[in-house]
């Protein structure tokens, strides 16, 4: 008997020992796959940061995660799941709009900053509008317009601007442009485009009404920034007065740009402008001699008409003396 359990618990012990050595090589072998697979994952991630060091590639995100301190399973996991929040919420903004793939005034990125200033000049009409189209002097009374000038086309010009601290080019087209009444164009430059017109009212013979407004359409970080602080309608808002005053107070004679355009081409020249407004002038000189002279000529026919009278009353007289 004693034999007898001495041989089961011997038996006991052995399948014990076998489940338990059956157990440890399951779980080494667990191990051992985890293991492999954090392996390939981490190569993967020192492969792309020799690529950064190598060749200047992107810094992969779980490798910044380990850099910041995260455990290596935790920055794949936690990368893991932001990949699959931003694929939802992607999928979500190109369901309901909310995304913008565009740049420019169509995308949605950027918000439009509308200006409009209104401002009186103590000046006539034409000389306010001839002032405006000389844009080659505008820096040289503004402080942000740092150089403008004419381009090829008489539609055209180019211009640097100073916003804050940075300066910016634009290229502009005039669209419409009416001698002593409205310009408007558009501009096109890196980091913004813009559309504006300014108009010009007669109030009285020797005070004009400006208004200016713009569209601005902001592009890159610095402009979004600098928009958020409305860096540029202030900018634009101080330049438009320091042009009131310049044509308030100068004695200079402008020699202005007197042509048309009509959906960005010039309709009219300058030249054929002044020639048309030099016809116009004479045309009306002559008409005020000839007004001059009926009215002379009206004149004499009175006078002698008062003369037949006088002479008319001294017959009278005489006869009414002989009668006597």
């Amino acid at each position: 008997m004693a034999g007898t359990a001495r041989d089961t618990g011997s038996q006991q012990g052995s399948g014990l020992d076998q489940l338990r050595g059956a157990f440890t090589s399951f779980l080494g072998a667990q191990v051992g796959n985890l293991a492999d697979k954090a392996g390939d994952k981490l190569g993967d991630i020192t492969s792309g940061l020799t690529d950064v060091a190598e060749n200047g590639g992107g810094l992969p995100k779980a490798g910044l995660r380990m850099l910041q301190g995260d455990s290596p399973v935790k920055a794949l996991i936690g990368e893991k799941a932001k990949s699959v929040k931003d694929s939802v919420v992607g999928k979500a903004k190109e369901t309901f709009g909310g995304g913008g793939g565009g740049k420019g005034r169509g995308s949605g990125t950027s918000k439009v900053m509308n200006i409009i200033e209104v401002l009186d000049v103590g000046v006539p009409i034409r000389n306010v509008y001839d002032h405006w189209t000389q844009y080659e002097k505008f820096s040289s009374f503004t402080k942000g317009v740092r150089s403008a000038s004419k381009g090829k086309e008489d539609a055209e010009s180019d211009w640097k601007v100073k916003v804050g601290p940075s300066t910016r080019g634009w290229k502009a087209t005039v669209q419409e442009q009416i001698p002593d009444e409205r310009i408007a164009w558009t501009s096109e430059g890196a980091k913004g485009t813009t559309r504006g017109c300014v108009s010009f009212h007669e109030l009285t013979p020797t005070l004009t009404r400006v208004v200016l407004l713009v569209e601005y359409y902001p592009s890159g970080f610095f402009e979004k920034t600098g928009n958020l602080w409305r860096a540029q309608g202030r900018r634009l808002r101080l330049d438009f007065k320091h042009f009131q005053r310049y044509v308030t107070l100068t004695d200079e004679e402008p020699d202005g740009w007197r042509g048309e355009i009509r959906d960005g081409e010039v309709v009219r020249t300058h030249e054929e402008a002044i020639e048309e407004e030099q016809q116009a002038a004479d045309e009306d000189q002559d008409t005020e001699e000839n007004t001059d002279e009926e009215d002379t000529e009206d004149e004499y026919p009175e006078d002698e008409d008062e003369e037949e009278d006088g002479e008319g009353r001294e017959e009278e007289e005489e006869g009414e003396e002989e009668y006597r």
